[in-house]
């Protein structure tokens, strides 16, 4: 019997290793596109502020609407980020434009669940200074919770200002003397009463119990904060919602009270929100005059450092990071470490030296105890 011939049926189509043709690489340039501060996220929807010449006002800016572009979907977009935006800009009603490039990051603090979780989370980016709002009382100022926002800060490169709130209730000294050698700055807040009953209730910076945050108290914050972008973390009940109404009148961020039984605040803050920094009233300036930013973050019960490497840290205290080029390969910097350079640096000190020696040392080791997880 003859061979067959070959016909159509024998065509058997089989789909590339390569798959179908590739989409291209080349993206749009936007050229067109125009510049953008996230000031708000709220599930997939951005508020930007974008740059408008034609808008009234000093600050010639408007707000805009958008989401991410497809491109961007695995990427996460923070406030603080600036972006690049495309499609209708024009801020109306029902306005949506489009981010598609998010522009390179001056810093970014993160933050993980806790010391095993690999997943980092961005909490904002481009921030300069890292404001951390703590109570003096009620609720009770909890240490380690500070000196893990001052190492994220320090991770990150950002300057740390420890805010400590309601010093009407208890001395602030103590804390003055374990964070100051750090090189961390130091401002107190207190309350009053309010002096006038019956505009209490729409006293901006209003606290519970008819308390109202001292003016001296809350310019010499502002002090603090001018010309920069700072980000204020804190637990729940620290009075950080209301600092910021009373520095931001128009913030209207809702605050709440200390449960009696548990000790803690109850989260007010629900999502991060950046604010333009009002300059103060006795500088003169226009009403709608601004010289910063304030971001407010909820308020958090952990702060994860799985994500901070042990070499960023020491870079953060120079004179320690450059006696720590003679340490032995390996080590650990904590007090039990053999042959520790630090430990050498404090015993040949000069006498006068010393003790501002070992303060820096034992802040330090603090500190990375935090991180490690282990006993300074």
């Amino acid at each position: 019997m003859g061979r067959r011939g070959i016909d159509e049926s024998d065509f058997h189509s089989r789909p590339s290793k390569r798959g179908s043709r590739p989409r291209t690489k080349q993206r749009p340039e936007h050229s067109d596109a125009v510049t953008g501060l996230v000031t708000g996220v709220d599930r997939g929807r951005y508020t930007l502020l974008v740059k408008d010449a034609d808008t009234a006002g000093t600050s010639g800016e408007k707000i805009v609407t958008a989401m991410k572009a497809r491109e961007l979907t695995r990427t996460r977009v923070v406030v603080g980020d600036r972006v690049d935006v495309v499609g209708d800009v024009s801020g109306g009603e029902g306005s949506l434009a489009r981010i598609v490039r998010i522009q390179e990051r001056t810093s970014t603090l993160r933050r993980t669940a806790d010391d095993t979780d690999p997943y980092e989370r961005i909490v904002v980016a481009n921030a300069d200074q890292l404001v951390i709002v703590t109570a003096l009382a009620q609720p009770e100022p909890r240490t380690g919770m500070i000196d893990r926002c001052v190492v994220a800060a320090y991770d990150a490169g950002m300057s740390v200002l420890l805010c400590l709130t309601k010093a009407d209730l208890a001395s602030p000294d103590a804390l003055r003397e374990l964070y100051e050698p750090l090189g961390v700055e130091v401002v107190v807040t207190r309350r009053e009463a309010s002096s006038d009953e019956a505009d209490r209730a729409n006293v901006a910076g209003q606290s519970a119990g008819g308390m109202v945050l001292a003016p001296e108290s809350v310019e010499e914050v502002r002090g603090r904060l001018r010309g920069l972008v700072s980000v204020l973390v804190g637990h729940s009940g620290v009075g950080k919602s209301t600092l910021i109404n009373a520095l931001v009148p128009d913030a209207k961020r809702a605050t709440g009270v200390v449960n009696d039984v548990t000790g803690r605040g109850r989260h007010t803050s629900t999502s991060a929100v950046a604010l333009a920094l009002p300059v103060s009233p006795s500088d003169g300036e226009p009403s709608d005059a601004f010289d910063g930013w304030v971001i407010d973050t909820p308020g958090v019960r952990s702060f994860g450092l799985a994500h901070v490497e042990v070499s960023h840290l020491l870079r953060a205290f120079d004179d320690l990071d450059d006696v720590a080029q003679e340490c032995p390969r390996g080590c650990t910097h904590l007090a039990d470490a053999p042959d520790c350079a630090l430990d050498d640096w404090i015993a040949a000190s000069p006498e006068e030296e010393r003790p501002a020696r070992e303060a820096r040392l034992t802040s330090f080791r603090r500190l990375l105890s935090s991180r490690t997880g282990s006993d300074a």
